[in-house]
């Protein structure tokens, strides 16, 4: 276009009508929903959106940011998350991967960096800039000034009220705009208060059946796997916010978070837990985890016999460096758990037999099973807030998902996996397997040490030893 009034003529219209800028610049249609957003987002000040799990929030983001930075001027566009992935690998990708589709006229006007999208004739006027909030540096939106700002924060659930406590003045500045997008994932912070009545936001809400970008597929799976009144399920596809539920054992607020914190986990005192599948829909799951968190997704087979499975674990182990080979691996000796272990063990890996339906280690008085010890005793590692776990959808609803009960004699104890499947829940196999991995802490390592490295009877089941618990 090479009319200099035509260009204005355009960009004037497109102002205005950002579903048509959607339609025309970047040759994409909007969901409804996504059509009322860009709306919205023209004729309110401070928009909400609350989603369930791929309905197009990010893809729904970064059309706004282009729309901003396009036809406004002076501006100043800044693009925040909760982490460097949700924020570089997901709505930076997004922008750069828009950023492509625009008209040549356009996309040469703009020089998109790592964490910069600026006008190439006035970088300091017109930019959008990507900063990951963390409440160790709070000033993720601080020390913007324009006469047009436009906030984006995504995931905003996970964003910490510090950072938008010391972001006020500049989002409450006039000419400025904000959008916050997320899951529902906590009934605490910014973003939930910013879906209560007077909070002065437009409030959204987009379950995944308002979106046909969501396959009927994820939503039979997420209904078999957790339930439908799962607050896994709530967050996901309905897009509503936890329900608080006092006989939970792990939050979803605290398995959420957990898996959304900026922590680098170093490779120390690495232990693995493999959890053998019994059933034919059941899963065969290994968990690797180090002191501080997770680094890895789970390992999730299906269909594997016992000797298929061992084949698998011992090819994990020799594939693993050196120094991230656990001294460990906790195995479920129950049913054909015993003919891996034993097969793992003429190997030469350091298995650990754990017979999770025994007594528990040290809180005999509390919980009744061993099992019942080691769920416990993963809730009281998530609670410290300083570990990380991997944004593992199956790992955290299955987390999530066990009610915490008491026997008939008064003793807690998690909800077993025939309970669960009564209620049309599968077996939490990624879970449990998540938990063995802190069966370390329950058994005095002197007997138990990895072949060659000192004496040990491998083939008999730990049980009671004397080292601290969580409980």
């Amino acid at each position: 276009m090479d009319n200099p009034s035509d260009l204005a003529k355009v960009l004037a219209g497109w102002r205005d009508d950002p579903a048509a800028f959607v339609r025309e610049a970047l040759r994409a249609e909007p969901e409804a929903w996504q059509e009322e957003a860009l709306e919205n987002y023209t004729r309110h000040d401070r928009l909400t959106i609350r989603s369930g799990h791929g309905v197009g929030k990010s893809t729904l983001l970064a059309w706004v940011a282009l729309h901003f930075l396009i036809t406004h001027y002076p501006c100043k566009v800044p693009v925040t998350g909760p982490t460097a992935h949700q924020l570089f690998d997901v709505l930076w990708a997004e922008i750069a991967l828009w950023m492509r589709r625009l008209p040549d006229f356009l996309r040469s006007q703009y020089n998109l960096k790592s964490d910069r999208l600026e006008l190439a004739g006035a970088p300091l006027e017109a930019f959008a800039a990507a900063r990951t909030s963390r409440r160790e540096q709070p000033d993720a939106l601080q020390g913007f000034h324009s006469e047009h700002l436009l906030f984006l924060c995504d995931e905003a659930s996970g964003i910490d009220d510090i950072v938008f406590e010391v972001a006020a003045g500049a989002m409450s500045t006039k000419g400025s705009k904000l959008i916050l997008t997320g899951n529902p994932t906590r009934t605490l912070g910014y973003f939930y208060r910013s879906h209560q009545s007077g909070s002065g936001f437009k409030r959204m809400h987009v379950p995944c059946s308002r979106s046909t970008r969501v396959s009927q597929d994820y939503l039979d799976y997420m209904a078999k796997a957790f339930g439908e009144g799962s607050n896994i399920y709530r967050v996901r596809v309905l897009g509503e916010f936890p329900v608080a539920a006092d006989d939970t054992l792990i939050s979803l607020e605290l398995a959420e978070s957990a898996s959304v914190r900026d922590l680098v986990v170093y490779p120390m005192d690495p232990v693995w837990g493999l959890d053998v599948a019994r059933f034919g829909d059941d899963s065969s799951c290994l968990v690797k985890r180090f002191s501080r968190g997770m680094v890895e997704n789970p390992l999730v087979w299906q269909g594997l016999d016992t000797m298929q499975l061992t084949g698998a674990v011992a090819n994990e182990y020799q594939k693993t460096p050196e120094k991230e080979r656990p001294d460990h691996i906790y195995v479920d000796v129950i049913g054909i758990g015993a003919g891996v272990v034993d097969r793992l063990f003429e190997l030469g890996l350091p298995v650990v037999p754990v017979n999770v339906s025994e007594r528990p280690s040290f809180a005999v008085d509390t919980v009744n099973r061993l099992r019942d010890e080691l769920w416990f005793n993963a809730s009281k590692w998530l609670e410290g807030r300083d570990v990380k776990i991997m944004p593992h959808e199956r790992l955290i609803g299955e987390l999530t998902t066990p009610r915490k009960l008491f026997s008939s004699s008064g003793k807690l104890r998690v909800e077993s996996k025939d309970e669960l499947r009564s209620r049309g829940v599968r077996s939490p196999d990624v879970a449990d397997a998540f938990c063995l991995t802190f069966a370390y802490q329950n058994f005095n390592f002197a007997g138990f040490s990895s072949p060659g490295r000192g004496k040990s009877d491998w083939s008999k089941p730990i049980s009671r030893q004397s080292e601290g618990t969580f409980i």
